[in-house]
């Protein structure tokens, strides 16, 4: 595993997991309220209607928060990753510059043994 999989990973399926349990527990909430309802059908029925729309409306709280913070991971993993190719492109460009300058030398020391 590399290091943004392990640094970033575990939150992004962390909040899928979370997303995965309130929907469970929605679910669970309106099955039991079906179950244990004392009231007549059409009580039972506004009452689930009500229920319904309250959990959608958090749901759809819950995606947009969860969007956001996967949306920030993303821009702070894109933003390392830019950092770290970065990093990497000037390490690469130094040893570049490093190899040349020892090649310069040796072929100078190579014409003055010629020359000698």
């Amino acid at each position: 595993m590399n290091t943004c999989e392990h640094e970033y990973g575990n939150g992004v399926s962390q909040l899928g997991s979370l997303v995965a349990r309130f929907l469970l527990g929605g679910l669970t909430g309106a099955a039991t309220m079906l179950l244990l309802a004392p009231q007549s059908g059409k009580k039972t029925r506004a009452g689930i209607e009500k229920k319904g729309n309250q959990l959608r409306k958090q749901f759809v709280k819950t995606v947009e928060e969860t969007t956001a913070q996967v949306r920030t991971k993303a821009r702070q993993i894109t933003g390392d990753v830019a950092e770290q190719a970065g990093d990497l492109q000037q390490r690469g460009q130094d040893a570049i510059d490093e190899q040349r300058d020892h090649l310069g030398d040796s072929l100078k020391d190579l014409g003055k043994t010629v020359h000698t």
